[in-house]
């Protein structure tokens, strides 16, 4: 049943995926407009997510008549904006001085930045070719790498400085618009 090769597999394309180690400059940038990131809070939503969606993803999206292609468009349309923002320096998603640490947290975090379409779509992709008790294995282990990461935003912000996230800010924001750009071409226009 647990497969150590399929559970590194698994773990290695998800956090791949998931990109976490990318998503520090956005997360670092939304911390500074909220003043503070749940990353308790988000790790579990995410992981909620990734969860529900590898045991009833597919259920969930065929019952509002939505395609995995669909799903994954408009989460890369998503990633888009955020790439966007990054680079150009420009605020698309405005600082609600309502929005409290905790939406901060699940939304743009929890999801769509670490349970995002590419990740969710990914799961799905997953099933196909691992075992789910495999896949499941490898969410908990980017959950444990994911809230490493979180927790350790402020000490990586003073050690890279204004200038090094700056820097890494624009690089992962050229990312970013690659990947939303590779999840629109694909799913657009598949084969």
């Amino acid at each position: 049943m647990f497969d150590l090769k399929e559970i590194l597999s698994v773990t290695l394309i998800l956090f791949s995926v998931i990109d976490i180690l990318g998503s520090i400059p956005i997360v670092i940038n939304l911390r500074k407009k909220v003043g503070h990131i749940q990353s308790g809070k988000a790790t579990i939503v995410a992981g909620v997510l990734m969860v529900a969606f590898l045991l009833v993803g597919k259920s969930i999206l065929s019952l509002f008549g939505i395609d995995v292609e669909d799903f994954a468009i408009a989460g890369a349309l998503i990633i888009f904006a955020i790439g966007a923002e990054m680079i150009l320096g420009i605020e698309i998603f405005k600082n609600d001085p309502e929005a409290s640490s905790t939406s901060t947290s699940i939304v743009p975090i929890a999801f769509p930045l670490i349970a995002g379409a590419g990740t969710l779509t990914t799961i799905l992709t997953l099933k196909s070719e691992f075992g789910q008790a495999n896949i499941a294995i490898g969410i908990i282990l980017n959950l444990v790498i994911i809230y490493a990461v979180l927790k350790s935003t402020h000490f990586l912000e003073q050690k890279l400085g204004k200038t090094g996230l700056d820097i890494l800010r624009r690089i992962f924001g050229i990312i970013l618009l690659s990947i939303a750009i590779k999840i629109f071409k694909t799913n657009l226009f598949p084969g």
